[in-house]
């Protein structure tokens, strides 16, 4: 059996100092230091075997920072760590104490198509960091080669509902390939759109009207979060059809990320699949002839399969499952707290499902720095970040 670990972590706005990313936002060599600083400590307490981070502006500081945990966890190891003259060496609290190093990990960064490098119009990437490497090129996309044309169902006799149309993503997706122990991992890493609204800027206007806020046009703003949902579902569609590219080769599959979203947001659920019935038997056939025209056994023990087949499984469910935690959350502003980053993961890490190459034994939830946007004295994640760190702890069974 070999463990590894795998966590998500999305930084806010990785970016060197005095370079204005958004509108009159940038870091000062002071705030850079603190952030990077903030970073490394973070990176080395979750000494995560992969790593999906979303908001890198910039490679370069990334992987500044991934050196200098290196360089604390050595320090740690070795003030923490006994030699092999000692005769507790061997004991498993040094195994567990011990930071593995990232000098022969891989990064790969994926820079958004839709940075400008424009002072105050940058706009953010994701990057995978991989103590195994990648058994092969890193697969990115944003450009869609085709555009996506998702018709509307027509309602009362109409001939033509309409099409919404995606070009290209917000952000990146990537697909790293990652051998573990003999077996190679599918793993997705993505940020979605947000839920701020999209507005659009009329010709020759210096900005939507919709952000005027001392004009508040409250319709306006509605329609703007409608835009944002509807890409966001048509990016969740994407990865999902990405995902499945993998199932039906029977290939395990992670997907990881800032999903924008809730475990039951539509979204997510077009990422995850559905789940499955317990029972069709008592449904009606899609081509009924009668009121007793019900779905077989056989063809029930088949359609339960098959959907289970391309569902995805939530890393935070199943933890919940078998643990006494009352609340996961990895966001928390105006009063709300609720978990938009998420880890899920393909049957083939389903210790029910009897064809499963390993499970998920823990999950961790780095949350501690976040403070609720809504509190008076909340600046301390302005620097740090306005999302918690998740990692799930894999054990996974040798191949053979």
């Amino acid at each position: 059996m070999t463990e590894f670990t795998i966590a998500s972590f999305n930084v806010k706005n990785l970016i060197g100092p005095d370079q204005e990313y958004y509108k009159f936002q940038s870091y000062t060599p002071e705030e850079y230091a603190w952030k990077s600083d903030w970073m490394a400590d973070q990176l080395l307490t979750l000494d995560a075997d992969i790593v999906g981070f979303q908001e890198i502006f910039e490679e370069t500081p990334l992987r500044e920072i991934i050196a200098e945990t290196d360089r604390r966890g050595q320090e740690a190891n070795a003030a923490s760590l006994p030699d092999r003259s000692k005769r507790y060496h061997r004991k498993a609290i040094f195994r567990k104490l011990a930071y593995t190093p990232y000098t022969v990990a891989e990064l790969a960064f994926a820079p958004n198509i839709n940075d400008s490098e424009t002072p105050g119009k940058r706009r953010p990437g994701l990057a995978i960091l991989s103590r195994y490497g990648f058994a092969e090129p890193v697969e990115i996309i944003q450009d869609l080669p085709q555009p996506l044309d998702i018709p509307m169902a027509c309602l009362g006799g109409e001939e033509d509902a309409g099409y919404y149309t995606l070009r290209r993503l917000s952000r990146p997706i990537m697909k790293a390939r990652i051998p573990v122990a003999g077996q190679i991992v599918s793993v997705f890493n993505c940020h979605l759109k947000s839920k701020l609204g999209e507005f659009i800027t009329p010709q020759g206007a210096p900005y939507p009207p919709e952000t005027v806020l001392t004009a508040y046009d409250a319709g306006g703003r509605a329609l703007g979060a409608l835009r944002a949902a509807l890409r966001r579902m048509a990016e969740a569609w994407v990865l999902r059809r990405m995902v499945l590219d993998e199932l039906e080769q029977n290939r395990p599959v992670i997907v990881l990320g800032d999903f924008n979203d809730g475990e039951n947001a539509v979204s997510s659920e077009i990422i995850s699949g559905e789940t499955p019935f317990r029972n069709y038997s008592w449904m009606l056939r899609h081509d009924a002839r009668h009121t007793g025209d019900r779905y077989s056994a056989e063809e029930d023990r088949h359609i339960r399969e098959t959907i289970d087949r391309f569902r995805l499984r939530s890393a935070e469910k199943q933890f919940l499952r078998k643990s006494l935690r009352d609340v996961v959350y990895t966001t928390a502003f105006g009063g709300v707290h609720e978990s938009i980053d998420q880890i899920y993961m393909s049957r083939h890490f389903d210790p029910d499902w009897a064809g499963h190459i390993g499970e998920m034994e823990y999950f961790s939830v780095f949350n501690d720095h976040l403070t609720d946007g809504s509190h008076p004295e909340a600046p301390y994640n302005k620097l740090a970040s306005d999302h918690g760190q998740i990692m799930a702890h894999m054990r996974l069974k040798s191949a053979g």
